[in-house]
């Protein structure tokens, strides 16, 4: 994993750290780098670091066909857990991989090139191969069932936690950020993740370019998160006018993304497509006024306590300057979410993989 973690970077330390709470005999295999993290993640786990460079994706799958196996013998493992998308193919015991979402199939122009064609790849091979694959929502079962052929028994839902640190943050925090940003006592609207076309970026540009224009006192958009591959966000950037203000943050420290969302006035997540959408769990978490799409799995994270638009620029805008205008609302849903945000645990996301371990075992033994 990269060492600034992005979304599936935290699923995998938050699972580890859940499943060692819950008393699973796990043996975490990582880069050399990463070996001090997961000893404190996990304290009672198994830490083994790779003996080989795996900086480089054609390297890390090598290793993962030849030298993952040979080590899952040496730790005797009952079962190996792949978390992302790729599995070794000729393992001595049940394999269990996880498949983040289906958009590679559903949304092809969003994936396309060589990394569209990988994942389409992996995922049929992972769905044809694994024991049992997990998914992080019913949603991403029901369409790799539709898209794919997946058999339904064979997949388990087992949805995303929220980090304890994502909570409220106390004024400090909010002031942090905006020190950080240079924003002064301007408000702000929150963007969080990669730039990349799923995210819908260049809509919710022209979205703000609409709402902001005619308010005296504009609040910022800040777009934080790697800046990913999305090629239409600098045209729409280029027709934000002067009085606007767009902050790209790049990849925002951790410890400041609670006060990013939590003192934003709208986070706003107007995505064409997720398999989970942790960004928007974590806003809940931190008491924000969220807004994004009814697309895939988001309403079953939001539910009722985010605010719904369509993918359309104008779309966002209706909904976001209501929110901007309705300082009620955006308390009601703050506290709705936060309330909402509680039901989704690390802890019980690790059982639900348990139970998906013990599946792969109790089925390989029966055949």
């Amino acid at each position: 994993m990269p060492a600034e973690r992005g979304g599936v970077g935290r699923y995998v330390d938050q699972l580890a750290a859940a499943l060692d709470g819950e008393g699973a005999d796990l043996a975490v295999v990582c880069q050399d780098r990463d070996t001090e993290v997961f000893a404190a993640l996990a304290p009672h786990a198994e830490v083994v670091p790779a003996a080989a460079d795996l900086t480089r994706r054609p390297a890390r799958l090598a290793w993962e066909q030849t030298g993952l196996p040979r080590l899952a013998r040496r730790v005797r493992a009952d079962v190996i857990h792949s978390p992302h998308y790729t599995m070794p193919l000729a393992a001595d015991v049940p394999v269990v991989v996880t498949l983040h979402d289906a958009t590679f199939f559903s949304d092809r122009h969003l994936h396309g090139g060589v990394k569209g064609r990988f994942f389409r790849s992996w995922t049929r091979l992972s769905l044809r191969r694994a024991a049992v694959c997990v998914v992080p929502s019913a949603a991403t079962a029901d369409e790799l069932t539709r898209l794919v052929g997946a058999h339904r028994d064979r997949l388990v839902v087992a949805h995303h936690g929220v980090d304890a640190h994502f909570r409220p943050p106390e004024p400090d925090r909010i002031d942090a950020v905006r020190r950080h940003l240079d924003l002064g006592d301007r408000s702000w609207i929150a963007f969080l993740g990669t730039l990349e076309p799923r995210k819908n970026v260049p809509a919710l540009i022209r979205a703000y370019l609409r709402v902001g224009r005619d308010r005296p006192d504009p609040p910022a958009l800040v777009l934080a998160g790697a800046p990913g591959w999305d090629r239409s966000i600098e045209p729409a950037l280029a027709a934000v006018p002067p009085e606007l203000r767009v902050i790209r943050t790049g990849h925002l420290p951790f410890d400041l993304l609670p006060g990013l969302l939590g003192g934003a006035e709208v986070v706003a997540y107007p995505s064409l497509g997720e398999g989970f959408g942790l960004p928007v769990l974590e806003a809940m978490a931190c008491g924000a006024a969220v807004l994004t799409t009814r697309t895939l799995s988001l309403p079953e994270v939001g539910g009722d306590a985010v605010a719904y638009c369509g993918t359309g620029a104008g779309d966002i805008a209706a909904v976001l300057g209501e929110l901007l205008d309705q300082p009620d609302r955006r308390a009601a849903l703050s506290a709705a979410a936060q309330e909402r945000a509680a039901g989704f645990t690390w802890p019980a996301s690790a059982r639900a993989h348990l139970d998906a371990y013990r599946r792969a075992v109790t089925e390989a033994v029966g055949r």
